[in-house]
């Protein structure tokens, strides 16, 4: 598919889900509550592509995602807050600060860490990702405003269906812009023989630590419209079990597959949400008895994910001259 007609079918998807979400709305058809839900599975689609970058296309086993998720969303909660403003200009302007933010942390931790391989690097993300969690408890003492372990208040809620999906819609083209160019199969290319790749003379720590920073940039823009969909943020947001959901939802979705990835992303909060009322309270960790059940139903009937190779239309690469 042409990118005129891709772009094209991405406007019309994002037009019908906008007009769809209105009229259902309008009617009394759509709980507010789904309502919402169906916007934090749009965000935390965006955080997944990000991974899927890193994991999927690139090979590094990262486990520190999360983190820089909350980054995100705190450099976007509290410049919105001393802004005081509520301005379409000012929330962009707010998002963009947070993905730049937690890009510019990635590239600073990259640095030592995207030397390390396999299972090391793994450790090492999961050690910053435990960091993080400290730090954000405990950034009340420097910045009050952040709140630490009470939590930060007062966010103005900003993300809308419109603003969520949108997003969605923009990571999505991003991504497959990238994966589709010369950058992306370097990156591919690192993921499937690292040493072959530096053989064909690529420069393979510049483009993991590339391939990490624009991860980590989609995480701290999910984080933006996160911290301004539930207007409260809680360093248990960002712990080491969300870095397993997004986790759990590269895998389910397949390794380098972004429309498995998009899928898995709205299956995997609907299936958390839907626990919330089928499960007593006391049920509601039911998850870490979902995620290895859900793995290994995945590695023995469907290892290569959701989709497999196959692509939702959109996100199918052009077809170059005589193809």
């Amino acid at each position: 598919m042409s990118r005129a007609r891709a772009a094209a079918a991405i406007l019309a998807l994002f037009v019908a889900a906008v007009a769809g979400e209105s009229f259902l709305e309008g009617r009394g058809l759509l709980n507010p509550y789904w309502i919402q839900i169906f916007a934090l599975a749009c965000i935390v689609s965006i955080s997944a592509q990000g991974l899927n970058i890193i994991y999927g296309y690139t090979g590094l086993f990262s486990l520190g995602h999360a983190a820089f998720y909350g980054i995100g969303a705190y450099t976007a909660a509290l410049l919105m807050k001393g802004w005081g403003g509520d301005s379409t200009v000012l929330f962009v302007l707010a998002l963009a600060a947070g993905a730049l933010a937690a890009a510019s942390v990635a590239f600073l931790i990259g640095l030592p860490t995207l030397r390390l391989t396999s299972d090391y690097l793994g450790i090492a993300t999961l050690g910053f990702g435990v960091i993080m969690k400290v730090v954000f408890d405990n950034i009340d003492s420097v910045l009050p405003e952040l709140g630490g372990a009470r939590g930060m208040t007062g966010i103005a809620k900003l993300t809308t269906v419109p603003w969520a999906l949108f997003g969605l819609l923009l990571s999505a083209i991003v991504v497959r812009n990238l994966v589709h160019s010369s950058y992306g199969r370097a990156l591919v290319s690192i993921r499937e023989d690292e040493i072959a790749a530096e053989t064909m003379g690529i420069d393979t720590f510049r483009y993991k630590l590339a391939g990490f920073v624009i991860g980590c940039t989609f995480a701290g823009f999910a984080g933006g419209l996160y911290a301004h969909l539930y207007t409260f943020l809680h360093p248990s947001n960002f712990d080491f079990f969300k870095s397993i959901d997004v986790l759990m939802i590269v895998v389910i979705g397949g390794l380098g597959n972004m429309s498995g990835t998009v899928a898995a992303s709205f299956g995997w909060i609907f299936l958390l949400e839907g626990m919330r009322f089928l499960l007593p309270p006391e049920y509601v960790e039911f998850r870490w008895v979902v995620i290895p059940v859900l793995l290994v139903v995945t590695m023995l009937l469907r290892p290569q994910g959701l989709f497999g190779r196959r692509e939702f239309f959109f996100l199918r690469q052009a077809a170059g001259p005589g193809r």
